[in-house]
């Protein structure tokens, strides 16, 4: 099973964003809302979800404009976006899309559309969210069985210290804060303190390391955890 797609919803109208939160949540989805395009900027620099569901017309900052900085900007270049609007005129979608929206739907819209368009753009986007398998070096992580095996021998891996090894293994390379890791492994609402952090990292570095075997988890001073991005040549 994958670790669930994160989705932020930048909307202004209430009503709206409590339909997109409770149908989106139904379907399994984390889902945070934003309902100022300024608000969200800052949250977005914070930490990057999986998706954007980005309003055209905001208070703050409109969505065309923060969808260009989204573009400008090397964490969020690739950031799945689909554009919400009143405006259906084709010089409008068209003017959307050049802006860099991956996708554009026209209010009002069918709900059971737009979920499937938001579950084929995370498919298109990040296959590795979905492959059943996620594989380095000599482990291997399945998400169905929710088992890992390191040179064959199986490692016994608590909730916790299988989400964060399957967090760190789909973004090999990358550095993630504390922060970052509390939002991906624990959800955006956790109260438990960042250095809860540095206890699980050090019993999943029990779990996943005999004596001499290379750590695949790299501490980062002063920055936060990766999983090294060379371990899969070291098989």
């Amino acid at each position: 099973m994958a670790t669930t797609p994160r989705i932020l919803i930048v909307e202004d109208e209430e009503p709206l964003t409590l339909l997109l939160r409770y149908n989106l949540e139904a379907e399994g989805y984390l889902v945070e809302t934003v309902a100022r395009g300024d608000e969200a900027e800052l949250r977005l620099r914070e930490t990057v979800p999986d998706l954007v569901l980005l309003d055209w017309m905001l208070p703050g900052l409109s969505g065309i404009e923060l969808c260009r900085r989204l573009r400008q900007r090397a964490e969020t270049q690739r950031l799945p976006v689909i554009m919400l609007t009143a405006r259906g005129e084709e010089s409008e979608r068209v003017r959307g899309l050049a802006t860099g929206a991956d996708d554009y739907i026209v209010k009002p819209f069918s709900v059971p559309e737009l979920i499937a368009r938001v579950r084929a753009l995370l498919r298109r986007a990040a296959p590795e969210r979905v492959a059943s398998l996620l594989e380095s070096g000599d482990i291997v992580l399945d998400r169905e069985t929710r088992r890992v095996r390191r040179a064959g021998r199986e490692l016994h891996l608590g909730p916790t210290e299988f989400r964060m090894l399957e967090f760190l293994m789909e973004k090999p390379g990358r550095v993630f804060s504390r922060a970052q890791l509390l939002d991906g492994v624990w959800g955006m609402d956790s109260e438990i303190d960042e250095r809860t952090v540095d206890v699980h990292v050090g019993r999943l570095r029990k779990a996943i390391n005999r004596p001499r075997e290379k750590d695949p988890i790299r501490t980062v001073r002063g920055a936060g955890y990766s999983f090294d991005e060379t371990f899969s040549r070291r098989a």
